[in-house]
C-alpha cells in the first residue's frame, strides 16, 4: 500500500471540503492547487462525513474512475448530497461536519476467510445482483469478530448474514484512512 505524505492528505480533505461547501453556497468548487504524483493517478476511493461523532453520509468507487483528487471531490458531494440513508447535508450543519477519507488499495480475492485481518482489511462480498461494502475502520471501531465482520457485510448487501458461507465472492482490501482532526482542520465558512 502506498502512503500519501502530510500535505497530500491535507490537500484531499480541503478539495473534499470545498467541494461540499461550494455546491451548498451554489458556488463554482475551488480546486486546491495538485501537484503531479499520487494525487493525479487514479485510486479507489470513500470520503466519509461524521457529524458530531456520528455518521453522516459516506460514498465512494471501490475501483478507480478518475484521479484521486477529482474522486475526492465527486465522492465528498455525493456523501454530502446523495447518500440514500441520510437527507442532505443543509449549509448549516457544515461547520460540524468533519470529513475523512479512505483510499483502497486494489482488491483481493480471499480464498481463506483465516487470512481476513480484521482492522487491517475492508471488505466486498458479492452474491447474485447484491453487493456489500464495509471499511476496515468499521470493524475495528465496533469490535467485531471476522465473523460478525462478515455476517454485517452480507447485511450491507441485503443478504444472509451466513451467505459468506455459500457461494458469495468475497474480496479484501486495505485502506490508507486520515481525517480532519488529525491536521486540526475546520470549517471553512
Amino acid at each position: 500500500m502506498f502512503q500519501l505524505i502530510d500535505s497530500d492528505r491535507q490537500i484531499l480533505l480541503q478539495i473534499a471540503r470545498n467541494s461540499v461547501q461550494s455546491h451548498l453556497l451554489s458556488e463554482a468548487p475551488r480546486l486546491a492547487d495538485v501537484p503531479a504524483g499520487v494525487l493525479t493517478e487514479p485510486h479507489g476511493i470513500f470520503v466519509s462525513l461524521h457529524k458530531l461523532g456520528e455518521l453522516r453520509g459516506c460514498i465512494g468507487n471501490v475501483h478507480p474512475t478518475s484521479p484521486l483528487f477529482r474522486s475526492a471531490a465527486d465522492c465528498a458531494l455525493a456523501a454530502a448530497i446523495s447518500d440514500p440513508r441520510f437527507a442532505p447535508l443543509m449549509l448549516g450543519e457544515l461547520p460540524d461536519v468533519e470529513f475523512e477519507i479512505s483510499v483502497l488499495s486494489p482488491m483481493q480475492h480471499v480464498h481463506d476467510v483465516g487470512d481476513i485481518e480484521v482492522g487491517t482489511h475492508g471488505l466486498l462480498i458479492s452474491k447474485r445482483n447484491a453487493r456489500g461494502l464495509l471499511l476496515p475502520q468499521v470493524a475495528a471501531t465496533y469490535g467485531w469478530t471476522r465473523e460478525r465482520f462478515l455476517a454485517e457485510t452480507c447485511r450491507k448487501a441485503g443478504l444472509r448474514a451466513d451467505d459468506w458461507k455459500d457461494g458469495a465472492t468475497i474480496e479484501c482490501f486495505s485502506a490508507f484512512v486520515f481525517a480532519e482532526r488529525q491536521f486540526h482542520l475546520s470549517a471553512l465558512t
